[in-house]
């Protein structure tokens, strides 16, 4: 009887430990932006080819160089204080887990130059005043 109730014991503590690692795990990841591409709520991080920067999902922040070193920050540079968001492409890191996505930042130049448009997007929310009518510039081909 003893170890019938260790066991039950261990096996309650065991689920406990998960149940409460799930919810710390959903408490620490960030929401999507609104002009962040539908269908991928699991990812952390987004490449925008036109501005050569990073958007980290779960920390809210850009992440770009200047000149010297990556910097995290909340908007991007002054002079892209006019590029939109919305109708920009965004190259979804599905398969990217680690902190520095900028460590790859040459492949990704090289492989989403500015202009890049691959498969057509849909923001997740809708751009402030105009509609999210399937933007032609989030066509393919379109630049």
């Amino acid at each position: 009887m003893k170890t019938f109730k260790l066991l039950a014991f261990g096996i309650a503590l065991f689920f406990a430990g998960a149940v409460n690692a799930q919810i710390s795990v959903r408490l620490n990841l960030g929401s999507p932006p609104s002009w962040g591409p539908a269908g991928y709520s699991d990812a952390r991080y987004y490449y925008l080819p036109d501005v050569e920067a990073y958007y980290d999902v779960q920390n809210s922040m850009f992440i770009y160089s200047n000149g010297k070193t990556w910097v995290h920050r909340s908007n991007l540079p002054g002079r892209y204080k006019n590029y939109d968001l919305y109708g920009g492409y965004k190259v979804v890191m599905k398969d990217y887990h680690g902190n520095t996505p900028y460590a790859q930042f040459n492949d990704h130049k090289r492989k989403y130059n500015k202009g890049y448009r691959g498969e057509a997007q849909r923001t997740i929310g809708e751009r402030p005043g105009k509609g999210n009518h399937g933007n032609k510039n989030n066509r393919k081909g379109n630049h």
